[in-house]
């Protein structure tokens, strides 16, 4: 026993025996027993006693819940013994390791990773709980909620204990139904298609998002609330969601009470200012907000954000565009004022970025309109964030404004967490038009974290192999401006073929925004192609093309592209228009033009999608020079029902397609539920299409079948299935309307794209 001024610290605490009860004391001494790491000096600053001080029996109480309060003794027992206060502690053991027992579904570096008990350190109960706590909370936010988490002490020599966490996993607790009470324009399955989260169903194995998340159901509330603003129901509000267990405690059963409201379109739409050089007549003419459309928040900030560029282009700093809106509840408008008022003269001091361990700072800086010393706009601010996020590099990522080294000064920060960017993939695909082939890629949207992409891929099929490579600079002069090389190698090998082919094409180009949705390329293109292998038996056109050997083109073309989809205003319908010339300069003289012109809308409260795509194309070469590589053929791509040559001008002594100078083709098709839960990702669909492909060009007195428009139809049902590895269809035709020599197919499967 030693007399020193120090007490020590343990979890159960006596009382104070004697006669401390019935008087107050001076303790000349204190006696600790038990310590063996924590010294002496320290368990009497927890204590808070001192040498003579006066104490009474509840001060000694005080002392001892003070000692065990410090975590560090497992027992306290403090007592008197004449003019001596002896204390007596038991030490809380040593961690000598921590590990993970019975996990299966979840790696040990991501429990260890919330657990706060380390070796070397002192164990104690209440951080084992805290750590059991941690560790389940794991299995709860990946759907396993009856995870079962024991924590269990081995001692050890030395007062030393392993920490091992038991785990039972349990299956996963999935979300077996999510249900709606009080929508009427809109029915479940479409809007279980708006959220995050989804109904459990045959894909519950790869889709991870029918588990339940709590933080997912604020997500799940915003994207309905914004599915529903956007399409004018401006009172819309999700009132609660519900969320309970089944009895067995195995699924989960979601329902969301929604108040719809009404429609809302747009009235009577005007501009007032108070500044005195900002003419309103000038800003109402840069609107494209119209009265009659549908109400949607989207349109008012894209005017918002259009008049306040305006007045920058003007000279016009720190006009502010205040939206204000009055109801017309009598014939359901919303009439708005764009209001031009002078806001507060602060101005941007700098922008501050972190996290950003890969990608460069000028890449971050790019997605901002402003700079330093530019006039704050918080508006401007808020879109800089969602084009940050919109890049795709980041797993997170916030912009803020604080206030700067003065009131008219502001900073902003930008905080990002960098995500993965790269890909690299081995695999295999099938083409009926090709066969099986097997595929390498590598893909990387963040090169270098520049913000460049880079593609490289390598594939080979039973007919045909193909090396491409593509990169490109988004903001390639620090504006928006895309500069891009592509370079492809491919060569054919088909065993029923009359020829093969070889070729080689290297294609620098730059493209650029001409308007909202308008954006125009511009390319150079070097083309090399070879004819090889050609069979004697072969039509007689393809022979004499063949005898000019190798040919290389030089060629020079853009290509304008107008996307309503790009502006995101209305939801609904979709139109889509490209056009594009190619001129062939140097020895080889054509024009080569191509046109798109496409309209997708949803209809029967959005269950139906309804797509009318109408597209052709003309080759017109010098003297009629075509070759067969040049010219155009409708295979599946083009026109379904019909194998990849299978239409089109045909050689009548040998039955080769010899591809046409010209072809245009009008395609109807719709797209609806099958009743089957939408988390299979499976829908229906009837097609109808109709073309031709005609106009071979020179035919050296060959006589040539269908070398004039000759149009076909195709009819056909389709199965849509979005898979892990993409967006399937499976298409079922029946040709209508086909010529004897066309070569037609009841089935295939290809890879399903939008317009």
């Amino acid at each position: 026993m030693r007399t020193v001024a120090v007490v020590s610290f343990v979890g159960a605490v006596s009382g104070v025996a004697g006669p401390t009860q019935a008087q107050n004391f001076a303790f000349n001494d204190v006696a600790i027993n038990g310590n063996q790491r924590v010294a002496d000096g320290t368990i009497l600053t927890f204590a808070g006693i001192a040498r003579g001080e006066q104490v009474t029996a509840g001060s000694v109480n005080d002392a001892s819940q003070r000692i065990r309060e410090s975590g560090l003794f497992s027992e306290v027992n403090v007592r008197t013994q004449g003019n001596t206060l002896v204390i007596d502690v038991v030490e809380f053991p040593t961690v000598n390791r921590v590990n993970i027992e019975g996990n299966s579904q979840v790696r040990d570096a991501q429990l260890l990773s919330v657990v706060r008990s380390e070796p070397r350190r002192v164990y104690t109960p209440t951080q084992a709980e805290a750590d059991t706590a941690a560790i389940t909370e794991v299995y709860a936010s990946l759907g396993r909620i009856n995870a079962v988490v024991t924590p269990r002490i081995i001692p050890l020599s030395d007062n030393r204990v392993d920490l091992v966490f038991e785990v039972v996993e349990s299956g996963l607790t999935e979300v077996e139904r999510i249900a709606f009470v009080g929508n009427r324009n809109f029915s479940e399955s479409r809007l279980r298609r708006v959220l995050e989260t989804k109904q459990a169903g045959i894909l519950r194995q790869v889709i991870t998002r029918d588990t339940f998340a709590a933080d997912r159901v604020a997500v799940d509330r915003r994207v309905l609330t914004d599915f529903y603003q956007s399409r004018g129901y401006a009172d819309f509000q999700v009132q609660n969601v519900d969320v309970a267990l089944t009895r067995e405690r195995d699924a989960y059963l979601m329902t969301f009470n929604v108040q719809e409201g009404q429609q809302f379109k747009f009235g009577n739409i005007s501009v007032s200012s108070a500044i005195p050089e900002a003419d309103a007549e000038v800003f109402r003419a840069a609107l494209k907000t119209r009265p009659g459309a549908v109400y949607t928040p989207v349109s008012l900030e894209s005017d918002i954000s259009r008049l306040e560029l305006l007045a920058t282009r003007m000279g016009i700093n720190f006009l502010q565009v205040e939206p204000r809106i009055t109801r017309d509840d009598r014939n359901l408008q919303l009439n708005v004022e764009f209001a031009l008022v002078r806001g507060e003269r602060i101005f941007v001091e700098r922008i501050d970025i972190e996290g950003n361990s890969t990608t460069l700072d000028r890449v971050i800086r790019n997605q901002f309109r402003v700079v330093e010393g530019d006039p704050f706009n918080p508006r401007e601010v808020r879109e800089s964030a969602e084009r940050i996020r919109a890049l795709g590099f980041f797993q997170n990522a916030a912009v803020n404004a604080r206030e700067g080294s003065g009131p008219n000064q502001v900073i902003v920060d930008v905080d990002v967490e960098e995500g993965p960017t790269g890909s690299l993939s081995f695999g295999a695909n099938y083409n009926t038009d090709v066969g099986l082939g097997l595929l390498a890629s590598y893909g990387q949207d963040n090169f270098l974290g520049r913000g460049q992409s880079l593609d490289v891929q390598v594939s080979t099929a039973e007919t045909n192999r193909v090396l491409s490579l593509s990169f490109s600079e988004p903001n390639f002069l620090g504006r928006d401006l895309r500069a891009g090389f592509a370079m492809n190698y491919g060569t054919t090998d088909n065993e029923n073929a009359n020829f093969d082919t070889e070729s080689f094409t290297l294609r620098p180009s730059l493209n650029f925004p001409v308007s909202d949705n308008g954006r125009l390329s511009t390319y150079y293109s070097f083309n090399y192609e070879d004819l090889t292998d050609v069979s004697t038996t072969v039509s007689e056109i393809i022979q004499e093309e063949a005898e000019r050997g190798a040919v290389s083109t030089n060629s020079v073309g853009y290509t304008y592209s107008f996307d309503s989809r790009r502006a995101g205003i209305d939801p609904v319908t979709s139109y889509v228009f490209r056009f594009g010339q190619e001129f062939g300069v140097g020895d080889s003289n054509f024009v080569k033009t191509t046109a798109l012109a496409a309209v997708e809308t949803q209809v029967l409260s959005e269950e139906v999608t309804l797509r009318a795509t109408i597209e052709g194309g003309s080759l017109d070469y010098a003297d009629n020079d075509s070759r067969v590589t040049d010219r155009y053929f409708l295979g599946s791509r083009l026109m379904r029902g019909f194998d990849a040559g299978g239409i089109g001008p045909r050689d009548a002594d040998t039955g080769d397609a010899l591809g046409g100078n010209k072809y245009a083709v009008a395609r109807l098709e719709a797209e609806f539920p099958l009743g089957l839960p939408e988390e299979y990702g499976v829908s229906g669909g009837l097609f109808l299409d109709h073309g031709s492909v005609w106009d071979v060009g020179n035919t050296y007195s060959a006589d040539v079948l269908y070398n004039d428009f000759t149009a076909r139809t195709v009819v056909g049902a389709t199965i849509f299935w979005t898979t892990p590895i993409g967006p399937l269809r499976f298409n079922f035709t029946e040709a209508l309307d086909a010529q004897d020599e066309d070569e037609t197919k009841s089935f295939d499967v290809t890879i399903s794209t939008s317009f």
